[in-house]
């Protein structure tokens, strides 16, 4: 049995729930009451702690700031029709949490350690869950180094911190899409699988130059050849091809295993149609969306769940998709998947974690 952690919990003295525009969220601006924090000092974890949210006082020098050892996690918790609430996969985001670790040469964090810590800043929370239909609470756990040394080597202390928001709908339209040929996201045998703080960072520019030019989002191609499709902004890319789902591979460590991209896939399979994970080839795309063939492409994320393409353009030349509402995969997806998120479908694979 998994030993209960020992979390000294601090509640706000006031409270910013009856302050809170619910039919306003900005994704990502309005935080709730509390925060989880935790510090790696002497090789273990200690000082589990909830605390109201608010600032923290850090020195300039921790390497965190300098040489980029941060990285983080992004999960949602619901709120059912009955009034319980889940946390959808956090085993997922645990054990991808610990391979950006690895990678970064960061800590490990024990998977209990992860999903108590998050279910109980989500228990005492829970009011700040939206109750309503495309609503959730977005669930930010991350971790940086903390130590304050001009070095160039791993810092030994780090803190895991946990952050909630209230949000509703990512996206509100069907996304203009730029094939990217010229910047690169992750090459071979760097992180472009971990959620570091550095792959985003590193993404701004082209992500911001392609909106300059009337885009919505961007598809990330490989960085050797710019032949093959890798991914959607910061989600997944997912195509509907000739009848078959297709979404390229995660074998070669330049693309994020996504939970919501694990989670279709999945889904898929379940209600009989064909997968291919594989390399994919822009050409190929093309083709698909100029024959017609092309009956589906959507970016797969925590933070859109779905988020439908309604053109793709390359070279200058824009190729249109069908309207995102008359799709049959990508709504018979998101809709059986929201069924089980919230609590209205039966959760066959144990998807739901109870909080």
């Amino acid at each position: 049995m998994t030993e209960t952690l020992d979390i000294k919990i601090t509640k706000t003295k006031h409270s910013r729930l009856a302050e809170t525009d619910f039919s306003n969220l900005a994704f990502g601006r309005t935080f709730a009451d509390h925060m989880f924090v935790a510090d790696y000092a002497d090789g273990e974890w200690k000082n589990f702690q909830i605390v109201p949210y608010g600032e923290i006082a850090l020195s300039p020098a921790i390497s965190a700031l300098h040489y980029g050892q941060s990285f983080f996690e992004g999960l949602k918790a619901y709120k059912h029709s009955d009034g319980k609430v889940s946390l959808f996969r956090p085993d997922k985001n645990a054990e991808r949490f610990n391979k950006s670790a690895e990678r970064l040469c960061m800590p490990e964090l024990p998977e209990e350690v992860f999903t108590q810590s998050i279910a109980a800043l989500v228990d005492i929370d829970r009011d700040w869950i939206p109750a309503k239909p495309n609503h959730s609470l977005y669930i930010r756990p991350f971790m940086f180094a903390t130590d304050p040394y001009l070095g160039v080597m791993p810092s030994a202390t780090y803190k895991f911190m946990v952050l909630t928001c209230p949000v509703g709908p990512y996206f509100s339209k069907p996304l203009r899409v730029k094939i990217e040929t010229h910047y690169t996201r992750a090459a071979e045998g760097g992180f472009g699988y971990a959620k570091a703080a550095g792959n985003y960072g590193g993404a701004m520019l082209p992500a911001r130059k392609a909106v300059e030019e009337g885009f919505d989002q961007l598809i990330w191609t490989d960085a050797r050849e710019h032949k093959y499709a890798e991914e959607m902004g910061s989600a997944n890319v997912m195509f509907v091809l000739d009848g078959k789902l297709i979404t390229p591979s995660t074998s070669e460590n330049t693309i994020l295993k996504g939970v919501t991209r694990d989670t279709v896939i999945t889904l898929a399979r379940d209600m009989g149609y064909p997968v291919e994970e594989r390399r994919v080839s822009i050409a190929e795309v093309i083709e698909g969306a100029k024959n017609g063939k092309l009956t589906d492409a959507f970016g797969a994320g925590t933070a859109a769940t779905i988020a439908p393409v309604g053109s793709l353009s390359q070279d200058g030349e824009e190729y249109f998709l069908s309207d995102p509402k008359t799709r049959e995969f990508s709504n018979k997806i998101l809709n059986t998947l929201d069924d089980i998120r919230y609590g209205n479908a039966p959760d066959t694979h144990g998807w739901n974690y109870m909080v």
